[in-house]
């Protein structure tokens, strides 16, 4: 029957993480329909109890078939054929619930009968099955570890011979166990097709059976013909699952036949050899991964595979793979090795990172693991983007990445993926030189943005801070002091301001913490709480999403002057923001080890400003920054209006200057001959008066000229009179 999802048996033996993440499904399908079925049953039950209630329980019952529509079944369709059919059936039991009665014996028979089988038969059953696989589980699971953990020494044979043949019972226990609940999983999503119909249909021939009276509601033709296609669709559905039944036995012989070598950990000697296949490109499975924890080394069981030229470990817990080692980087080759004295050891050796050792479970496995990873080394190709790229190829991206990291441009607001610097040009997204790895880009993708409008559509996200570049291309000066480690979790602003003094020495507000950047984005709007919130949540799930977990470390410096990115390590300015360019700032409502702040830029030439959103992780609160910023913010708005202030005393004061050599340019002189007096003598040069005899008792007169001059003074009524005429004239 078409349209009908089921667990592939083939799997069972294998049990890796998705095929449990499947089986989780249908489990949590099963019991959701144990738990309908029940409430079916129970609205049977009430028919029977009282005549009295047989209105009230049909209603009941017509009202439970709707609800298996908004019923959260993993496995059903929302447009299933079982959900409208349940939907007609409640609508004819609507009809039937005003007029009729019930009569015991034929409900019994009809109606209660095949709600209870399937219910405490085949419902049951599959709750049987469930503790026996995990029990099963368990059995192998322990079973396996302490067969893995068997000495290399010859001598001790027997307890070896014992662990093999507890494994193969385990495994083959476990195996048949799995078989047959998957098996039962898969007939109980066709047993769905007509045990929650045969109850209602059971009903309804009892009604008509019993009821003349109710031949108009219930004797229609359509109601007839409805009975007969569902009865026709009932007998198809079990008449597939008897085909399925006896294919799933044929199936399952068939999977115990070919699976028998794979029960054991190494197979017998009287089994026959089974040689491993060098040419694989890509495997899977199960292998024990070393780990050191302080001064002892711990074994964990992980599912491995390949993937892209990349290997991937995934724990039973996991919904998906995490990267453990690239294999297109150089130097990296699978070979056997040593290990705490056990079996079927072999390593992933890098010359970047630490050595990855794992343990197969025999030596075809081991072989063929070895094989795999160099035979994807050797070739070096592998799809990215559409196109295969061989290990020349490679390397040729990798140069021009990161000679494209060296040519980035420094914007006064940091650099955002996908905006624009300050002279207009575009801003490359790739990660700058401190990133190692130079084979994952620092620009990808997000993930779906939130239907609100702040949000631009496909905005690419930057993981890494671009140290940022003057006009020549060299990088920013370092600041005073030497370089120095410096402890992320130890926050006192002595040590850490010592270094910066240079350069925040003007400032009124100084406070530094260590932050980690996480990415930004590009946004629409300049404010909003909820816009940085989102953000953060796209950028989390994006690193999620790609595997991103490097984090780029640095001493965040608020000064009411500035906000300075320093590196710890040498004590480069990274990227700075003026105060004046920080539009809105915000902690997380929950993870208070996160904050954002969203920054504008405006190039050169453009009329319209662009927004980013930057989101980093700290060690202390993020209130505790984001108050920081706050009162940097403050200081800087009120030195702004001091400034303002002061400017505009000055222009006053430069505004009266100028008006009053101007009024005093516009008043004229009257010349010395008008005057009646003849021109000063002066020296050759011009720049002395000549004084004679004349002169000198004209400086000084005689007393008796002296009493004449104050007689006429005396005669005169006014001398400001005098000297205003004087003036005119």
């Amino acid at each position: 029957m078409p349209g009908i999802e089921k667990l592939h048996l083939e799997d069972a033996l294998e049990d890796s993480p998705q095929t449990r993440h499947l089986l989780s499904v249908f489990e949590k399908d099963a019991v959701a329909l144990k738990k309908y079925s029940t409430g079916l049953h129970g609205c049977c039950q009430r028919i029977m109890k009282a005549q009295n209630e047989l209105c009230a329980a049909t209603q009941s019952l017509a009202q439970h078939l709707r609800d298996y529509e908004i019923q959260k079944f993993a496995l059903e369709t929302e447009d299933s054929i079982l959900t409208s059919t349940l939907k007609q059936y409640a609508s004819y039991l609507d009809d039937v619930s005003s007029i009729q009665q019930v009569l015991s014996a034929q409900l019994s028979e009809t109606m209660m009968y095949p709600c209870t089988k399937f219910l405490q038969a085949d419902l049951e059953e599959v709750t049987t099955l469930y503790e026996m696989f995990n029990i099963a589980s368990s059995e192998h699971t322990s079973a396996q570890s302490r067969y893995m953990k068997l000495p290399k020494r010859r001598e001790d044979e027997r307890s070896k011979n014992e662990a093999n043949q507890e494994l193969y019972l385990t495994r083959k226990k476990f195996h048949q166990t799995s078989l047959h609940y998957f098996s039962c999983l898969n007939a109980l999503q066709y047993k769905r097709k007509f045990c929650l119909l045969e109850p209602v249909m059971g009903y309804l021939h009892s009604q008509r059976a019993f009821f003349r009276m109710g031949q108009d509601a219930v004797g229609k033709t359509d109601i007839e013909d409805f009975l007969n296609n569902i009865a026709t669709s009932v007998q198809g559905v079990q008449h597939e699952l008897q085909q399925e039944t006896r294919k799933t036995v044929d199936l399952i012989d068939n999977l115990e036949q070919q699976s028998a070598h794979l029960y054991h950990g190494q197979p017998p000697v009287d089994m026959p050899y089974i040689p491993p296949n060098t040419s694989l490109t890509q495997k899977a499975g199960y292998l024990y991964i070393r780990s050191k924890q302080l001064l002892a080394t711990k074994w964990e069981k992980c599912f491995f595979f390949t993937q892209a030229g990349n290997l991937m470990c995934q724990a039973k817990d996991e919904l998906a793979g995490s990267l453990v080692l690239d294999l297109n980087e150089p130097g990296v080759m699978a070979e056997p090795c040593e290990a705490d004295d056990r079996r079927f050891v072999f390593a992933v050796v890098s010359q970047k990172k630490k050595s990855v050792v794992v343990q197969a479970e025999n030596d075809r496995e081991k072989d063929e693991w070895i094989c795999t990873i160099n035979n994807i080394v050797r070739e070096s190709g592998y799809e990215k983007g559409g196109k295969t790229l061989t290990h020349q190829s490679s390397q040729q991206s990798k140069k021009e990445r990161a000679g494209s990291s060296s040519s980035m441009t420094k914007q006064g607001s940091g650099s955002v993926s996908g905006s624009s610097s300050p002279d207009g040009q575009s801003v490359s997204s790739i990660a700058s030189n401190n990133n190692n790895n130079a084979t994952s880009p620092t620009t990808t993708s997000g993930p779906a943005p939130s239907p609100g409008d702040a949000f631009l559509p496909d905005a690419p996200i930057q993981f890494d801070i671009i140290t940022p570049t003057d006009e020549n291309g060299t990088v920013t000066t370092n600041l005073a002091g030497p370089p120095k480690r410096i402890n992320p979790f130890d926050q006192s602003a002595t040590d850490v301001l010592d270094t910066l003094d240079a350069a925040i020495e003007n400032a009124s507000f100084v406070e530094s913490f260590v932050v980690r950047f996480l990415g930004s984005m590009e946004v629409k709007s300049d404010r909003g709480e909820s816009l940085v919130h989102e953000t953060m949540r796209q950028i989390m799930a994006a690193r999620a999403i790609h595997n991103v977990f490097r984090m780029t470390e640095s001493r965040l410096v608020v000064s009411s002057e500035c906000m300075r990115l320093v590196d710890p390590g040498t004590n480069n300015i990274r990227t700075q923001f003026n105060l004046g360019d920080i539009s809105f700032w915000s902690a997380h409502h929950e993870n208070n080890r996160l904050f954002g702040f969203i920054t504008r830029t405006k190039a050169q030439g453009a009329a319209i400003s662009t927004f980013a959103c930057h989101v980093f992780e700290c060690n202390v609160s993020a209130e505790e920054i984001c108050q920081a910023i706050g009162t940097a913010t403050k200081l800087a708005f009120q030195a702004i209006m001091e400034r303002k202030k002061q400017t505009k005393q000055q222009q006053a004061k430069k505004k009266e200057h100028a008006l009053l050599l101007a009024n005093i340019g516009q008043i004229e002189d009257a010349p010395e001959e008008e005057q009646g007096r003849s021109p000063l003598p002066l020296s050759s040069d011009g720049k002395y008066l000549v004084l004679t005899t004349t002169d000198e008792s004209d400086l000084y007169p005689e007393p008796q000229d002296m009493e004449e001059s104050m007689a006429k003074m005396s005669v005169s009524s006014d001398p400001l009179e005098e000297m205003d005429s004087e003036s005119e004239a």
